[in-house]
């Protein structure tokens, strides 16, 4: 393909066929088409043949970056050529001093190799295009030189501008002349340099534009040693399967995702989610491929391969997402699809005009062969495409994943934002937060000590509260003691003798079963942090109530920043949870949300969170939901706008429009800001390349363009929309 009219006329071609709806895209070369089973790939390959055109099957990426790379060659070689024989023929055309007996010929003889070789994608293309009775902005190219080229030929060998001496002033608004005495040699070779220029910025921006989405193809490795009947063996990645073993020394990238089985480490996850700080990982953690080993040597049992990974699926939701089109590109689409044959007709219209007013023929020619030139639509081919795919892939590399361009309609329309709190506004893991002693009465209870004999008892359980207790005491007071006589109280909690002391860990009913009880001070402790929405577990050892641990879910550092840039794009946030109203409302004032019926609905049962979206939508709020879990699922696939973590659970990715692969809110505002950037950069890319052609046809068809500048600005107004859209890679996001 070589513009957006290509594009439109291929995807018309293969939309004719039953039961098949494609979408092909200029900026990324690519058809993305969904067919019955009664039509295959060979069938969707000629009818694109048919049309003209050539298409492969998908290939690797690596496959893809050559031909795209050759691509570049090609087109940089001609126009180093035509570069370098163009120069003296526009010397000549505009310095009339310089011109010397027979420059004329001299002229000719330079410009039709750039006319032939430099120019032959414009001919090839206007040609097959011809045959099959539709028109691209290569027949407006290939139009205006061949035109230009013709009318030199007829004025220099059958005209009076091939006569010795002959001189010619530059003009860059049209005179009334002799015609035949005018050559436009330097119109042919100028405008096939300015327009191969305008193509090799283009395809070198649009190279630039995806590679993001060629970094995540890349991430991952290529070679893993894999365990076998206890051998290292070095494989290609490809011959890894599921289930199968293998190690990750410090240095080495994870092949693919998989649990940890021997070791413990810290992986750098930053090319891939774009968290700076290494993640530790040991015995039962997963782990992502593309990540690199920063510590130690690990053992990894591969969980899913291939396409199925998660680097995989990223690189997947990236292609789709620029594969897909928006309103305001289908709108340029339909427009690109008249545009051009329409333009003919205002060429012919201004000729004809023209001669009728009695206007010399070079008047009348020049006019009409700027008009074929100034209203080549790459602007406009280029103003949607070449922004989402800056926008998607810069969002890419910040961890955000835009499933498709309809997404950044919604964006722009969202005023309220539903938060999920449980592992989306909070971690969605217990953590001890406070410690509440007896004051150390008898001189020997304090925090340390009662947290390690809490804490050494607890390991032995596998209840999160308790897991919550063990890992906080071992972090603060260091390695554990051995527990012995262990027992453990369905609901109520555990006991068991630490270092000769009889030790017991849980509710208050726990202790008085047992004839402890509990003073007044750390009673009234444990009822103020349960009426918080807190868990208070009481400790006694050798008969007597000592202390109170305090457990909950805590909340994410960077969830009241979020919240924060949630307000200050205009959105309104309301706190969304199945816990109680006590905990909801503890957690909304953490993070800045002002508890009320609106802000803060608690209590609320899996089923019934789609029941809230829609309440939401009923009052005319274009709702944004955030959420992690299988029960958000399908509430983020009612609102308007569903954004998952990438933490959370594969169904809840799935049914969302937008994923994020790090659990910070912070990334859910920075998604919001990005896609609304992304569409303002489209629309000021479309309004600019409607600006242009709108202003300058007329102008041209006036006789005030000479046909040489036309093709320059052209060119300008291609490279400025890419250039315009390049700026999406300098967003700099809050999660970062």
């Amino acid at each position: 393909m070589t513009c957006a009219s290509c594009a439109h006329r291929i995807e018309r071609k293969l939309n004719r066929l039953d039961g098949v709806t494609a979408t092909v895209n200029y900026a990324t070369e690519k058809a993305r088409v969904s067919a019955p089973a009664g039509i295959g790939l060979d069938a969707l390959v000629g009818t694109v043949e048919a049309a003209g055109y050539t298409a492969t099957p998908p290939a690797d990426g690596a496959d893809g970056d050559a031909d795209a790379g050759h691509d570049l060659d090609d087109l940089r070689d001609r126009l180093a050529v035509a570069a370098v024989l163009s120069v003296p023929v526009v010397v000549l055309a505009m310095a009339p001093p310089l011109q010397f007996v027979g420059w004329q010929w001299a002229s000719l003889l330079l410009t039709l190799p750039v006319w032939g070789w430099s120019g032959a994608p414009f001919h090839r293309a206007a040609w097959t295009n011809a045959r099959h009775g539709a028109a691209t902005m290569d027949t407006l190219v290939s139009m205006g030189t061949t035109a230009a080229l013709a009318w030199s030929l007829y004025a220099l060998f059958l005209g009076t501008a091939g006569m010795p001496g002959m001189v010619h002033p530059f003009e860059l608004t049209v005179s009334r002349t002799d015609g035949a005495g005018n050559v436009y040699l330097e119109v042919v070779a100028a405008v096939t340099t300015f327009v191969l220029a305008g193509r090799w910025v283009e395809l070198r921006s649009r190279r630039r534009a995806g590679a993001a989405l060629r970094a995540l193809l890349q991430l991952g490795a290529k070679d893993v040693t894999v365990l076998r009947a206890g051998v290292e063996v070095r494989v290609p990645v490809a011959e890894l399967a599921v289930g199968e073993e293998f190690v990750v020394r410090p240095g080495e990238k994870i092949a693919t995702d998989g649990e940890v089985v021997e070791g413990r480490s810290a992986v750098d996850a930053s090319m891939l989610t774009g968290e700076s700080v290494p993640v530790e990982v040991r015995t039962g953690d997963t782990v992502v491929g593309g990540c690199v080993n920063a510590g130690g040597r690990l053992v990894v049992r591969a969980s899913r391969i291939g396409s199925d990974t998660a680097l995989a699926q990223m690189a997947r939701l990236v292609e789709e997402a620029q594969n897909g089109k928006a309103e305001v590109q289908r709108l340029a689409d339909r427009i690109s699809a008249v545009f051009v044959p329409l333009v003919a007709v205002v060429a012919a219209a201004t000729l004809l005009v023209w001669i009728l007013t009695g206007a010399l023929a070079a008047t009348a020619f020049t006019a009409a062969v700027a008009v074929l030139i100034i209203a080549c639509p790459c602007a406009l081919g280029l103003a949607t495409p070449t922004a989402l795919l800056v926008g998607t892939g810069r969002g890419a590399q910040a961890g955000i994943l835009i499933k498709g361009p309809e997404v950044l309609e919604s964006t722009r329309r969202v005023d309220t934002v539903v938060l999920d709190k449980t592992g989306t506004v909070t971690t969605g893991t217990m953590s001890l937060v406070a410690v509440h002693t007896d004051g150390g009465t008898d001189g020997g209870t304090d925090e340390a000590t009662a947290l390690r004999l809490a804490g050494s008892v607890e390991r032995a359980s596998e209840h999160p509260v308790a897991a919550a207790i063990a890992a906080a005491a071992a972090e603060r007071t260091g390695p554990l003691a051995p527990v012995v006589d262990f027992l453990s109280h369905e609901g109520l909690g555990v006991e068991g003798v630490v270092d000769g002391h009889r030790v017991l860990v849980g509710r208050p009913r726990l202790l008085e079963e047992a004839g402890i009880g509990t003073p007044d001070g750390l009673s009234g402790a444990a009822a103020d942090e349960a009426a918080r929405g807190r868990t208070a577990v009481v400790v006694a050892w050798d008969g007597r109530a000592r202390a109170v641990l305090v457990v909950a879910d805590t909340v994410k550092p960077t969830s009241a920043e979020a919240v924060a840039e949630f307000r200050r794009l205009g959105l309104r946030p309301v706190l969304l949870t199945g816990d109680n109203r006590a905990v909801a409302e503890t957690v909304a004032r953490e993070v800045g949300i002002e508890p009320g019926p609106d802000t803060v609905i608690a209590d609320v049962l899996p089923a019934d969170k789609l029941a809230v979206v829609a309440r939401l939508q009923e009052q005319g709020r274009v709702v944004a939901m955030v959420g992690d879990g299988v029960n958000d699922a399908a509430a983020l696939a009612r609102a308007d706008l569903g954004l998952a973590m990438g933490t959370g659970t594969d169904v809840a990715i799935e049914a969302s429009d937008i994923t994020l692969v790090r659990g910070d809110l912070r990334a859910a505002a920075d998604a919001v800001r990005l896609a609304r950037r992304t569409l303002r950069t489209i629309k000021g890319n479309l309004f600019w390349a409607f600006a242009y052609n709108t202003a300058a046809i007329p102008l041209a068809a006036l006789g005030l363009l000479n046909p040489m500048i036309a093709g320059a600005a052209m060119a300008v107004s291609s490279v400025c929309v890419v250039l315009n859209s390049l700026r999406l890679r300098r967003f700099r996001p809050l999660a970062g």
